[in-house]
């Protein structure tokens, strides 16, 4: 093929290749005739956004990871999917010798119909496509005999044949594993896919996309117990600049914004998931979607929640909360630096004039003990003590989770972005007791269920742990005892006439 070209314009386009090895953002801008006339991409500027994101991301990562990148994304219909899939495969393939991969999908119709007819389509388009040959189940380098060595094929999957799954070794080069439609692929393919991630100093990809059908399962676990370890996104329709937006209005006047329907295509986000969890799916979606004046919450308390952890996968997380408004103050990995950690907290206290700050007992002595020595007034919570909790609990966290799900069905915030926390809420499920009171598994049970420890949750929750006054109600009520010797009895009509 190289003969078919002269000299200067195949060296031009191993430059461009090489220059975009780990840069598939450059890759996808400079490989397509994007706004120019005559072309399919006449009206088009670029990627969307979100797919934007992906790549950058990939980007970020391909140069220094020393594991597998894990892309998963969960989807509405409509947003562009394929188009990327097709962006990443002639990327992985055209711009590192001797890659291999696998392209695999829900059902067979899916990957020849739709995955990779639209692959076609961008290598039609593609400036290098003199040196690959596309055919209807594999892409190849069609240079010097690597067609065999340095390929993608699209092979349907098969529970009871996952082989070729398994074959995907490729020491030192790339591997590019891509599942479409990712919720319907076999566990058996995923659990086979995983031999291919063992690879030393191999640049291995493994992206999965799909419209999220079901909560249970694989791509299901990316976003859940899995999620420490894949790059994860959801991608609501409406987000994209050429969805139909009046069917997906039609949708919303016929399903509602929270049925599973809206929820599954067009949001991005898995259905409705166990009666088993004490805090629903739906609940958290609807605090999820409140937005909130200042009005509406600055006469509060304001109250920071600490759940520090320093063991395995767990992460420290603080939350502030302010009558119904909530906010991720910050996510660290375990971290035993106790006045590091302090000084974090004591800034963020000054910072938000915060009226109470409470940290979990587990992990958080060494910190209140910084705290202390700095004059501040942290109270340290037992998530296990029982003094002073409604009787219909088992213990403080029981308590706590107890007021967290009052508030959240009462009118309380939680950010639309924060996935994690919305996958907390939802993770654990109560304990089944004679006595019939409330008590939550514990986090021990939930990894062994293969879930995260659910650490933004407890951090929230940890807002709950006691009555707060702020402080312009703890001076009116010195105030009040200073003048009176007494506390007065409140009285709602008072100043009215």
């Amino acid at each position: 093929m190289k003969a078919q070209i002269s000299q200067e314009d195949y060296d031009a386009l191993i430059g461009y290749l090489v220059e975009c090895q780990h840069d598939p953002e450059l890759f996808v801008k400079l490989s397509f005739p994007w706004g120019e006339p005559d072309t399919p991409l006449e009206n088009k500027k670029g990627p969307e956004q979100w797919q934007l994101d992906i790549l950058r991301e990939i980007k970020d990562e391909v140069k220094t990871a020393d594991v597998a990148i894990r892309e998963a994304v969960a989807s509405g219909h409509g947003i562009g999917k394929s188009a990327l899939v097709s962006w990443l495969i002639l990327w992985a393939l055209g711009t590192c010798s001797d890659t291999r991969g696998v392209v695999t999908a829900n059902t067979e119709a899916q990957l020849r119909t739709k995955t990779w007819a639209e692959l076609n389509k961008w290598y039609n388009m593609w400036i290098a496509k003199l040196l690959f040959d596309y055919t209807a189940t594999s892409i190849f380098c069609n240079v010097d005999g690597n067609e065999k060595t340095w390929r993608i094929d699209a092979i349907p999957w098969s529970e009871t044949n996952s082989e070729a799954f398994a074959g995907l070794h490729n020491q030192g080069n790339r591997i590019l594993i891509i599942f479409d439609e990712a919720s319907a692929i076999h566990d058996t393919i995923w659990e086979v896919t995983e031999g291919a991630l063992t690879d030393a100093d191999t640049e291995i990809i493994w992206c999965c996309f799909g419209n999220p059908t079901r909560s249970s399962g694989r791509f299901y676990d990316c976003f859940h117990k899995h999620r420490n370890y894949w790059h994860t996104r959801r991608v609501d329709s409406r987000s994209v600049s050429f969805s139909d937006k009046k069917q997906i209005e039609a949708w919303r006047e016929i399903y509602g914004e929270d049925s599973d329907f809206f929820k599954v295509r067009v949001r991005g986000e898995f259905p409705s998931a166990s009666d088993k969890q004490y805090i629903s799916q739906a609940i958290v979606d609807e605090a999820r979607h409140r937005v909130l004046k200042p009005y509406q919450y600055n006469f509060a308390p304001v109250i920071i929640g600490v759940d520090p952890a320093w063991t395995g996968a767990d992460k420290i997380c603080a939350y502030l909360r302010q009558g119904n408004y909530s906010k991720l103050l910050f996510e660290y990995p375990k971290n035993d630096n106790d006045l590091q950690l302090a000084g974090k907290i004591a800034a963020l206290e000054d910072e938000y004039h915060a009226d109470a700050v409470f940290i979990d007992l587990g992990y958080g002595t060494g910190i209140k003990s910084a705290g202390d020595a700095w004059g501040r007034s942290w109270t340290l919570v037992s998530f296990g003590g029982t003094k002073g909790i409604p009787p219909n609990c088992v213990n403080k966290r029981a308590a706590m989770w107890q007021d967290m799900r009052r508030w959240l069905m009462e009118g309380g915030a939680i950010s639309a972005d924060d996935s994690v926390l919305a996958d907390d809420l939802i993770g654990p499920e109560l304990v089944a007791r004679d006595d019939g009171r409330v008590q939550l598994e514990s986090k021990e049970n939930m990894k062994k269920r293969g879930l995260p420890s659910p650490n933004r949750a407890d951090a929230l929750a940890l807002t709950f742990a006691f009555p707060v006054l702020s402080r312009k109600e703890e001076h009116e009520y010195a105030w009040s005892v200073n003048n009176n010797d007494q506390v007065q009895e409140y009285d709602p009509f008072h100043g009215m006439w």
